[in-house]
């Protein structure tokens, strides 16, 4: 290992600001499921399906709509 490193010509991170935090979250085991099902068709990790999913609801602005019976 080095005594010094020269980081001047360095980039930063492109990626810095698609950090992730890890939560707990509760979901319903059929919503599982069904990710892991789409996991296994397009070899995509379902937590990955999961945060795609919601990013582009998020991007979208989506509005939540609710009906209760």
């Amino acid at each position: 290992m080095k005594e010094e490193y020269d980081f001047s010509n360095g980039r930063r991170n492109p990626y810095v600001k698609k950090l992730k935090k890890q939560i707990t979250i509760n979901l319903d085991v059929d919503t599982i499921d069904y990710f892991k099902r789409q996991a296994e068709a397009t070899g995509v990790p379902y937590q990955t399906l999961i945060n795609l999913y919601l990013s582009d609801c998020a991007a979208r602005k989506k509005e939540l709509q609710l009906s209760w019976n």
